[in-house]
């Protein structure tokens, strides 16, 4: 397909006004930047009003996230939030990389939930490829997946904690976390962005040992987990700080699009392992917390009880886990799963470099093609969602047939939730805003992909 030059934007087109072009070997790239915020907030300034910046580097601001707030005395009377000061261009780099290597960069997005993150991905080719995972890396997924929603609520409760001066809360979650990432690395060998879940499966079975590991975690969080109600829940200052503050009824949810713990806060019980399950979350026995009172204080109730309901599903997992194979049988699929990790926790093992090179020159050339570039998945495109710890976290992947994704792009429910902003702090105290945020609990990784 041709395109004429006059119909190419140039860099005084109005249609793209003050971009800076350059010409590159795939084509005319555009450089466009954001508008000047002055002139953007010009219609906001008004006498007796004063506007101030909250963030982007301010620490109740859950990372680099700028509020813009109007406020009349201590009220605010507008509020915005500017984000894109984190941007990786994620979904971008996912499209220049093979099926397999996309695991590694969408682990990143919201790194408080890397594996809820490999998990829609993965689930998302493999509805592509029209493959069916092994039970047991099911039973797998499962497992990783709630250790790592109690470890996202723990943040959300030890750094709303932080924001709002109780320094114990802080210290008591991020103890607490640091036994769920210690259990995540004996498993998959990394704390965070661990790239385990893969297309077909997961990429190796569980060491030796795991058992007696997970139950000690859960003998851990279960005797700690009662702390939390002495030390936040009972307590009336921490109560009569969150009561009444960034209330949001559940109208105003869905208008929204908001999803999560704030949607289940307003009463609306929808938990997509619950209505829309997946990875066989139909056989487990566990409850969906849900409240009438809309606000920061039953955000935070709800967060508490799902990493109890979190510790339920963990521990039938452990019964659920059949000895079988973690990744499909297909070979086209499977390299990742025949992975043998070298003592750097990186490169392959000298012994299964061995045994690659001393099989045949053809399994080692297959071998060679298979990392370097990928797998075939059938055109077509799919949409497939899991309940990450902020809500509905969707990937939109489309396929044309070949090694690579042609777009990947991600329903992110930190992005999403974000919108709510504005109508929780609006006509508040400044200093409820802060609260508002802590119970949208947004991940500016998610939100700038």
């Amino acid at each position: 397909m041709t395109t004429s030059s006059e119909n190419i934007p140039t860099a005084t087109d109005s249609r793209i006004p003050d971009a800076e072009t350059r010409d590159t070997t795939e084509g005319r790239v555009y450089t466009v930047t954001g508008g000047d915020w002055d002139s953007v907030l010009e219609d906001a300034i008004h006498d007796e009003r004063i506007v101030i910046n909250l963030g982007p580097q301010h620490p109740s601001t859950h990372g680099v996230l700028r509020l813009v707030l109007e406020l009349e005395g201590e009220t605010v009377t507008q509020a915005r939030s500017v984000i894109g000061y984190l941007h990786t261009g994620i979904e971008k780099n996912c499209e220049y990389r093979t099926w397999t290597q996309g695991v590694t960069f969408v682990t990143r997005m919201d790194y408080l939930a890397p594996l809820s993150n490999e998990a829609a991905y993965c689930m998302a080719v493999e509805k592509l490829l029209g493959i069916e995972v092994p039970r047991r890396a099911q039973v797998i997924r499962v497992l990783l997946l709630e250790i790592n929603r109690i470890s996202s609520h723990l943040v959300a409760l030890a750094t709303g904690g932080m924001e709002l001066g109780s320094l114990t809360a802080m210290t008591a979650g991020f103890r607490e976390r640091e036994e769920a990432l210690h259990l995540l690395e004996f498993i998959t060998g990394l704390r965070m962005n661990h790239a385990f879940i893969r297309p077909g499966g997961v990429a190796q079975d569980l060491p030796d040992g795991y058992e007696t590991k997970v139950k000690e975690f859960l003998q851990v969080m279960a005797k700690r987990l009662p702390d939390y109600d002495k030390l936040l829940t009972g307590q009336p200052i921490w109560r009569n700080r969150l009561k009444g503050v960034g209330y949001l009824p559940v109208d105003a949810c869905l208008a929204l699009g908001i999803t999560g713990p704030i949607l289940r806060s307003a009463g609306l019980g929808w938990d997509l392992r619950k209505t829309e399950p997946y990875l066989g979350y139909e056989e487990y026995d566990f409850e969906v917390p849900t409240s009438t009172d809309a606000d920061a204080w039953a955000r935070y109730l709800l967060r508490v009880e799902e990493i109890h309901q979190s510790l339920r599903i963990i521990n039938q997992a452990l019964k659920k886990l059949e000895p079988g194979p973690v990744m499909v049988e297909d070979q086209k699929v499977a390299w990742p799963a025949k992975l043998t990790i070298g003592p750097d926790g990186m490169g392959n093992s000298l012994e299964h470099v061995r045994k690659i090179m001393g099989q045949s020159m053809e399994s080692l050339i297959h071998h060679f093609k298979l990392v370097t570039e990928g797998f075939h998945v059938p055109a077509g495109q799919v949409y497939v969602p899991v309940e990450s710890p902020r809500g509905e976290l969707g990937y939109h992947l489309v396929s044309d047939g070949g090694t690579r994704p042609v777009r990947v792009h991600v329903r992110e429910p930190s992005f999403v939730n974000l919108q709510a902003m504005p109508a929780m702090s609006e006509g508040g105290m400044v200093a409820d805003v802060i609260a508002a945020v802590a119970s949208i609990d947004p991940v500016m990784g998610g939100c700038d992909r």
